[in-house]
């Protein structure tokens, strides 16, 4: 038997095959299935099952082209009400794969349909639990996703949940191993571990959720405190998840259509589309398109795509560093950005040198920084989330989340001048583009963000919830 864990850093995502004697499953896969294709054809195995332990929110998943690749069996859990052909398991089915099987918990709270496959070795012992967002490492799945779905309010889904857990998981063996869909940095709970893995009787030990003497009040009470508003994209997620999209490849045929300046230009005219600028921020500082917006690809991509560009179909045309194109149209679709319409041939240097109009952000080393910041007519804007920002802040500092741009930006002033900080500089970069994007001339960066603020030792810094 073989397990291997497929983690996706920057959706904090992980996906699972899993192969015994020429039979492979894979669980809660990627958009982009050539990769457990090719792991079963190197090992002379055949993909039987693809299981979905929910509809996902924060992603869209690869079951449709895996399925229609490879012939597999796509399996849900009981309650699934899916728009395409697929097995809708009940509750304690089991589904054999060579030497092993997996057996179908029904885990209902995160969502309804949401389940657990319990991974059973050849002697029929339960050595694996694939907890999709039921359970994670150090919490469990957030209640309040689907409960336009579910017909039921956040706590009377955490109420399920509490159920869930302590009929379904809790009485499992403690020695069996945790593989969850998520890790720290999902939007899908507020309290994961950056651990990946990890063993049921460990979670009984540490896990608050799975506390022996918590009563149903109190697991619904701390399961639903603090949770913050999830991204704008996860329910157009859910419904391209359960109803289904177009195949990876004519999305990547169309999105890698090369486009001259010129070309490039008309479409952006024509289209509307977004033009989004995928370079290291800093780069992007120095030059770009003008009315590009900046979200780097080597910092939390998608998820910052999908939090911040509210229509899920606008046609996007991309920038980036030539070679990448293919990655960037690949993790777009991802969270079902599925309308890139083409990229710029060459890259920005392409633009530059045809002599067509640029822009830039200045930005200025924290040294400089302090001094603006005693300037009366220059204001601070740290665009941290408001943990952040409580822990330790500049002084007279505003805190205006970069989640929250798109609400709150009408509240600015583009006379004003702007002095902008995030912790390291990705998101300022982005929020800066969406300023300059929008008409603001009088913006700056603070190169570094706020660890060089603090390494800079002479700001004055306060610590304190954000003022509203």
């Amino acid at each position: 038997m073989k397990i291997e864990q497929i983690y996706t850093g920057c959706l904090a995502q992980g996906a699972y095959y899993v192969e015994s004697n020429g039979e492979a499953v894979v669980i809660d896969p990627l958009r982009e299935v050539t990769p457990y294709i090719d792991k079963a054809t190197a090992n002379g195995a055949v993909i039987k099952y693809v299981f979905e332990t929910h509809f996902h929110a924060d992603f869209v998943s690869g079951h449709l082209d895996l399925a229609e690749k490879t012939g597999a069996k796509i399996v849900y859990g009981p309650t699934a009400q899916p728009k395409f052909n697929a097995i809708i398991a009940k509750d304690g089915e089991h589904f054999n794969a060579g030497d092993v099987s997996f057996e179908v918990l029904h885990t209902p709270g995160h969502t309804m349909e949401s389940c657990c496959f319990l991974l059973k070795d050849e002697t029929g012992k339960p050595v694996g639990l694939f907890s999709g967002d039921t359970l994670f490492i150090g919490d469990v799945g957030r209640p309040d996703l689907a409960q336009k779905a579910a017909g039921k309010t956040k706590e009377e889904l955490a109420a399920v949940l509490y159920h869930s857990l302590r009929n379904k998981i809790i009485p499992l063996p403690d020695d069996i191993i945790v593989y969850p869909a998520h890790g720290a940095g999902s939007a899908c709970g507020k309290n994961m571990s950056r651990e990946t893995t990890d063993t049921l009787g460990h979670q009984k030990q540490t896990n608050y959720a799975l506390r022996q003497s918590m009563t149903e009040n109190e697991f619904v009470k701390e399961v639903t405190e603090g949770l913050t508003a999830p991204p704008g994209y996860f329910p157009f997620n859910v419904k391209m998840n359960k109803e289904g999209y177009d195949s990876l490849d004519t999305i990547m045929e169309r999105g890698k259509t090369a486009l001259s300046p010129d070309a490039f230009e008309a479409a952006a005219n024509e289209t509307n589309a977004l033009l989004l600028d995928t370079r290291d921020p800093q780069v992007f500082a120095k030059g770009f398109v003008p009315n590009s917006i900046n979200i780097g690809i080597d910092g939390n991509f998608a998820p910052w795509v999908g939090t911040l560009v509210p229509d899920i179909q606008q046609p996007i045309l991309v920038i980036t560093e030539d070679g990448r194109e293919e990655e960037v149209i690949t993790r777009l679709a991802r969270v079902g950005y599925d309308n890139t319409i083409g990229y710029l041939k060459g890259g920005f240097s392409s633009w530059q040198n045809s002599g067509k109009e640029t822009d830039h952000i200045p930005g200025v080393s924290a040294a400089t920084a302090l001094g603006m910041i005693q300037q009366p007519d220059v204001s601070v804007i740290d665009v941290r989330k408001p943990g952040e920002f409580s822990l330790a802040h500049i002084v007279h500092a505003s805190n205006l989340p970069l989640d929250d741009i798109n609400q709150e930006i009408g509240a600015l002033d583009k006379q004003k001048k702007y002095l902008v900080h995030c912790a390291g500089g990705y998101r300022s970069m982005i929020f800066l583009s969406i300023l300059r994007s929008r008409g603001f001339d009088h913006i700056t960066d603070v190169q570094g963000g706020f660890k060089a603020i603090r390494e800079d030792g002479r700001f004055p810094l306060t610590a304190g919830e954000p003022a509203h």
